[in-house]
């Protein structure tokens, strides 16, 4: 294809050149010419989409490709190059007397200056392109082999769903016979409606039958009919599919839920705006840029498959954009204390009075800690100071392979240690304590040794979207069965750790449509760069686990559920919910869908504390807690002292409030942080926030 681009560059050089030749004609003789030239012009159009077909087609043999792509370019590079953007024509004795030959004469040419302008640009691409494909193709070989564990369902999973529709077929073979014939109906029926309207020539514009979706909102998708058909029929297809699922009779909940979550991958997958040639969106852009929305999305792919070692993950925010300390992450404090496994960083006060009582934040160690102080105007951590609070907030280490020997065990102690140097600092017996996510589920088991022990440290207990009772697994079913721990297990027995990527990608997939395609959409076909957006930022700036600790609990907390059940053993101590004795107050969200709220009340309702507040916020799981006072787009809902019953009985007897929960929980805190004393200044420390820990970088 290159080839033929090239002869006919180097034919339309030719011609060129040869007319540039003074020559001596009739007027009669220039018309016939002019108008005969631009006839021929006109039959032999340019075609640039077999040029671009050409540069992306799949090659057997690269040294080929590359060799017609290097003739291509240069073969544009000389046809830009051999005539002016402008040029002269030389004007003979026969173009002086009759001014409309030489108009005729100089239509015909063919190459002016958009043209080759164009060209140029041609070339350029092709370069671009064949440079990008040689960077891709080296990324992609140094990535690691793949473990079909961590990959997709077991064969388990397949074996099951295939039995059950067996059975259905023999027991209930009309059942399936209905099936099919209401897709094939469906779909003949969509066909059919195409085809005339195609024949007629018009398009009625039909009603929008199925509830509005994002991936669907150009016009085009309900005003053209080939972009109807394809929506119309994936939109058949899905809903055949997932009828054909929920059909199916499953042994128990669990292989429903999984059937239903893999059936679900699969849709979101298939869907016609996932590719170029049914993407409206896409194609328009593609247009509009000449195809430089393309090159640009190629680079964006290579730039993430380079980024993360070979694998196909897409950023979801400019990497660029932003720099913990700088201008996100810059509340003023110090590093206080350092172990191999925490910084400890006590703020500045920004009060002439504080609580006596200090407060110690254990962010998660998924991620990292700034998620609290990301903006001055949404920072927990700010208005925490401001409401005259001595903060602490533990920033962690991001573990590499000498951390895989580290436990659960080895994150209790680490708490106990923080505990004590912050008791040291502010020379407190006891202290309030706050744990985040996975870090609120060590917290309480930290929280449960320490009653079996005696020690009455701790004056109060925060939780924010904290599960401790895995009795339903919820949307992590599918990720907490035997065949997917068991690929985790084989990824940790070689690396050591449970590494950032799979972790990301793992919970990515909980939100595919809006944490996978639609992101490498924007980025891959759209071709435009990552959005500066420090939440989607901070997402991206994950952490390793470490190897013991993260089989420790999933195995242990996750599947066994041993908190919640027979106890969880740690230091000798078989550790139960019962044993959170210490008074507490619960933060869910009321859309979370990695702590749902009804789980992590249940976890509380169980514990063992006379003293139980819980509020529950709306929006998910990060939003739902980032959401400071002044705005009043999430409310909250407090007062229910019902834990006897079930939570959908302690949401009716709560009450609505508009607006933040940080107010309300503030109040909470404030009555169970003491006296008022004078503020506590941070000494001259180690370093200044946020430290060194949170620069580490997984990758």
């Amino acid at each position: 294809m290159a080839r033929r681009v090239s002869n006919k560059s180097k034919s339309t050089v030719a011609n060129r050149v040869s007319s540039e030749k003074p020559e001596t004609i009739s007027s009669g003789d220039a018309k016939k010419a002019g108008a005969s030239s631009a006839r021929r012009t006109a039959a032999k159009p340019v075609k640039p989409a077999s040029t671009t077909k050409s540069s992306v087609k799949p090659a057997a043999k690269p040294a080929a490709k590359t060799t017609r792509l290097r003739k291509t370019a240069a073969s544009a590079r000389k046809t830009a190059a051999v005539k002016p953007a402008n040029p002269v024509p030389e004007v003979d004795a026969s173009t002086r007397k009759n001014p409309e030959a030489a108009r005729i004469k100089g239509d015909a040419d063919p190459m002016t200056a958009t043209e080759a302008a164009s060209a140029r640009k041609l070339a350029e691409n092709i370069e671009r392109i064949e440079a990008l494909s040689h960077r891709l193709m080296t990324a992609l070989t140094g990535r690691d082999a793949h473990n079909p564990g961590v990959e997709g369902p077991g064969p388990d999973l397949y074996v099951t769903a295939a039995n059950a529709w067996m059975k259905t077929l023999t027991e209930q073979p009309t059942r399936i016979i209905e099936q099919q014939v209401n897709f094939w109906g469906e779909t003949l029926k969509n066909y059919a409606k195409a085809q005339y309207s195609l024949a007629k020539g018009t398009f009625t514009l039909p009603e929008e039958e199925a509830p509005a979706d994002r991936r669907f909102k150009n016009p085009l998708w309900q005003s053209h009919p080939y972009f109807n058909f394809v929506k119309k029929q994936y939109l058949i297809n899905a809903e055949a599919m997932k009828h054909a699922a929920d059909g199916l009779e499953l042994p128990d909940d669990t292989a429903r839920r999984r059937v239903g979550w893999l059936t679900s991958q699969i849709i979101d997958m298939m869907a016609p705006t996932n590719f170029l040639a049914t993407n409206p969106d896409a194609l328009e852009k593609a247009i509009e840029t000449e195809g430089e929305s393309l090159v640009k999305g190629l680079e964006n792919l290579v730039r993430d498959v380079e980024r993360h070692g070979g694998e196909m993950i897409v950023s979801l925010a400019d990497r660029d954009a932003f720099t913990v300390g700088e201008n996100i992450g810059t509340a003023e404090g110090r590093v206080v204390y350092r172990t191999p496994l925490l910084e400890l960083i006590q703020y500045n006060p920004t009060t002439d009075k504080v609580h006596e009582i200090p407060l110690l934040i254990f962010p998660p160690w998924i991620n990292k800690f700034y998620i609290l102080d990301l903006k001055p105007q949404n920072s927990l951590i700010r208005w925490l100071v401001g409401q005259g609070h001595s903060l602490f907030v533990v920033s962690w280490k991001n573990p590499d392979t000498s951390y895989a020997d580290i436990g659960m065990e080895d994150y209790v102690a680490a708490y106990l240690d923080a505990m004590d140097k912050v008791r040291d600092l502010t020379g407190q017996r006891k202290l309030n304590v706050v744990g985040y996510c996975i870090a609120g589920t060590t917290l309480s088991l930290t929280l449960a040794l320490l009653n079996k022990r005696g020690d009455d440290r701790v004056n109060s207990a925060s939780f924010f979207t904290t599960l401790t009772d895995f009795s339903d697994q919820g949307e992590f079913t599918a990720f907490l069965q035997h065949d997917f721990v068991d690929g985790i297990e084989a990824e940790i027995r070689k690396y050591g750790l449970l590494k950032a990527p799979l972790m990301s990608r793992t919970m990515s997939f909980l939100r595919a449509n809006d944490l996978v395609w639609g992101p490498a959409i924007r980025s891959y076909m759209m071709g435009e760069a990552p959005p500066a957006f420090d939440l989607l930022y901070w997402n991206g700036d994950s952490t390793n686990l470490p190897g013991k600790m993260a089989m420790q609990y999933l195995r242990g907390l996750c599947q066994a559920n041993d908190f919640a059940g027979e106890g969880f053993e740690l230091f000798g101590q078989k550790l139960r919910l019962a044993d959170v004795q210490a008074p507490l107050c619960s933060v869910a969200c009321e859309s979370d869908h990695i702590a749902p709220w009804t789980d992590c009340w249940r976890g509380v309702a169980q514990m063992g504390s006379r003293d139980k507040t819980f509020i529950l916020s709306e929006s998910g799981h990060v939003a739902g807690i980032v959401n400071p006072p002044g705005r009043d787009k999430y409310g909250h809902y407090t007062g229910g002292k019902d834990f006897g019953n079930d939570p959908e009985q302690w949401r009716e007897s709560a009450r609505m409030n508009k607006g933040s929960w940080w107010p309300s929980w503030g109040e909470w805190l404030s009555e169970r942080g003491g006296k008022l004393i004078d503020a506590r200044h941070p000494d001259e420390g180690l370093s200044p926030a946020p430290g060194s820990y949170v620069h580490e970088k997984a990758l």
